[in-house]
C-alpha cells in the first residue's frame, strides 16, 4: 500500500525534462483560478507556498516576492505566462515551472507514448548549468543523427544557448513535422553540426529478445521511458521470456530519463518480494514515506541492470531500490542525479483551460536512505562505453557495457545453480 505522499500525487512526473518534444509527467491535482490572466501569478504563489519542498523558498521572503509578482501590471496571457516564469526562476528549481498552452498540451500527450518532434530530451548539467542531453531517444532523428547522452546543445539554428531557459530552448527546437533544425553540439570539448528533420514519434517503452550466449539463455528487455504501458509491457517481457526458460534477465535503463513514478515503483514491484522497501519519501515538513512492495516478485532469476549518465529520476528511484535490496547488480557509469519528485497542477481560468505548473514536493532517497540529488548511484561494476559506441550496437557484441553485464551475469547464473544443487544435496 502506497504511503499518504505519494497517494496524494498518484500522478507524479518521475523527471521533469524539457524537451524537443516532450515534458515528461502526467495532470495532477487542479487548482481553480478566480479568472482572469491577472490572477495566475497569485494562484501559483499560492500553490509554490503551500507545497514547494523547500521551506526557505531558496532563502528568500516569498511573501515580498508575492507582492513584487502579483502587482505586475498584465495585459495578455504572454505577459501572465512570462511573469510567472521570472517569479519561478527566483526558486532556483529547473524542475519547478510554469506550462504554457504548449508546453502542457505535450505534457498530456508525453505519458500515452505518442509524440512528436526531434528525440531528444534535455536538461541542465548539474554542474556547468549548460543545456545537455538526457537521452536521445531510440529510432528519432536525433538517435539515428548520433547525438547521444551528455552531449552539449550550444546553439539552435545559430542561436547560442547559453544564456537560454530549458523552456526557451525546447521551444526552439519544436516545430512542424518535415521541418529542419540546425544544432551545434559538443562533446568531448569538440563541437560538431547536425541537422535534424522533425518527426512525428511513437515510443514503445519496452524492447525485450532473449539472447543466447555461453549456452546461456538471457531475457533482454530495453526500458526507454516510463510511460502509461510501461508497466504492463514490463510485466509481459518478463513473463514470456520466464516461460521460456530464461537463465537470468538484463534490463537495459541507459539513456532512460524516467517518467511516471508510479511506473517506477510498479516496476520494481515486478522483480521484489513483499515488503521489501522500493524508496522513501521526504517531504517540507520532514514527513517520510516509506514505499514498500506489496506482492512476490515474478522471478528469483538473476538480474544485472545497465545504467548510465542518461538514467535517470524513475529509473534511479528503479535502479536504487534493486540495489539496495541486493536484487540487482548495476553495471556501467553513474547515474544522473535527480532526486526530486514534481507535482504538477493544472491551472483553470476564463481564458486559458491548459496551462498549469510542475512543482518541486519533496526528495526521495533509495531504500538505504541514501540522497542521489545532484550525486547519482554509482554502479557496482563500473564500465564506460567506448567512445565510438553507435545506437545501432545496442545489446551486440560491439556494446562493451552490454558484454561486461552478460560477464557479470553468467557469473550469478552460475552461483545460483551451483547454490540450488548445495541445497538439493543436503
Amino acid at each position: 500500500m502506497v504511503g499518504p505522499l505519494i497517494k496524494r500525487t498518484l500522478q507524479l512526473s518521475g523527471l521533469w525534462l524539457a524537451s524537443a518534444l516532450l515534458i515528461t509527467g502526467c495532470s495532477g491535482n487542479s487548482f481553480l483560478a478566480q479568472g482572469g490572466t491577472g490572477n495566475i501569478a497569485q494562484q501559483v504563489w499560492e500553490i509554490v507556498n503551500k507545497d514547494y519542498v523547500d521551506g526557505t523558498f531558496n532563502n528568500q521572503d516569498w511573501q515580498a516576492v508575492r507582492d513584487r509578482f502579483t502587482k505586475q501590471p498584465t495585459k495578455t496571457p504572454e505577459q501572465s505566462y512570462e511573469n510567472v516564469r521570472k517569479m519561478l526562476e527566483t526558486l532556483g528549481d529547473p524542475y519547478t515551472r510554469f506550462l504554457d498552452p504548449e508546453q502542457y498540451k505535450a505534457l498530456q500527450t508525453s505519458t500515452t507514448g505518442e509524440l512528436s518532434g526531434v528525440g531528444l530530451q534535455i536538461g541542465l548539467d548539474n554542474d556547468s548549468k549548460r543545456i545537455v542531453v538526457i537521452s536521445p531517444i531510440d529510432g528519432t532523428p536525433a538517435a539515428r543523427a548520433g547525438i547521444k547522452a551528455r552531449d552539449f546543445i550550444v546553439q539552435v539554428d545559430s542561436k547560442p544557448t547559453k544564456n537560454l531557459t530549458l523552456d526557451q530552448v525546447a521551444n526552439l527546437l519544436r516545430g512542424r513535422k518535415g521541418s529542419k533544425v540546425t544544432l551545434v553540439m559538443e562533446r568531448d570539448k569538440n563541437e560538431f553540426n547536425v541537422t535534424l528533420q522533425r518527426d512525428r514519434i511513437e515510443i514503445d517503452p519496452v524492447v525485450a529478445a532473449i539472447k543466447e550466449d555461453k549456452g546461456f539463455k538471457v531475457g533482454y528487455a530495453r526500458l526507454s521511458t516510463f510511460n502509461a504501458n510501461a508497466v504492463d509491457k514490463m510485466r509481459k517481457a518478463i513473463q514470456e521470456e520466464k516461460d521460456k526458460g530464461v537463465d537470468g534477465y538484463i534490463m537495459d535503463l541507459r539513456a532512460n530519463p524516467g517518467g511516471l513514478l508510479t511506473a517506477g515503483i510498479d516496476i520494481a514491484r515486478l522483480w521484489l518480494d513483499k515488503d521489501q522497501v522500493i524508496i522513501k519519501t521526504v517531504s517540507r515538513q520532514g514527513t517520510q514515506d516509506v514505499i514498500r512492495s506489496d506482492r512476490s516478485s515474478l522471478t528469483d532469476k538473476p538480474l544485472v541492470v545497465l545504467v548510465d549518465g542518461g538514467t535517470a529520476s524513475a529509473s534511479e528511484i528503479l535502479s536504487g531500490a534493486l540495489q539496495d535490496n541486493k536484487r540487482a547488480t548495476l553495471v556501467g557509469a553513474k547515474t544522473f542525479g535527480k532526486g526530486l519528485i514534481q507535482q504538477v497542477y493544472t491551472l483553470n481560468n476564463s481564458e486559458d483551460a491548459g496551462i498549469g505548473i510542475a512543482v518541486s514536493i519533496a526528495k526521495y532517497q533509495t531504500p538505504s536512505g541514501a540522497d542521489i540529488h545532484k550525486k547519482g548511484i554509482k554502479p557496482d561494476v563500473a564500465e564506460e562505453l567506448s567512445k565510438d559506441f553507435t545506437a545501432d550496437q545496442i545489446a551486440t557484441s560491439k556494446d562493451n557495457q552490454y558484454a561486461k553485464a552478460l560477464e557479470v551475469l553468467e557469473g550469478k547464473i552460475a552461483a545460483q545453480k551451483i547454490s540450488k544443487q548445495v541445497v538439493v544435496g543436503s
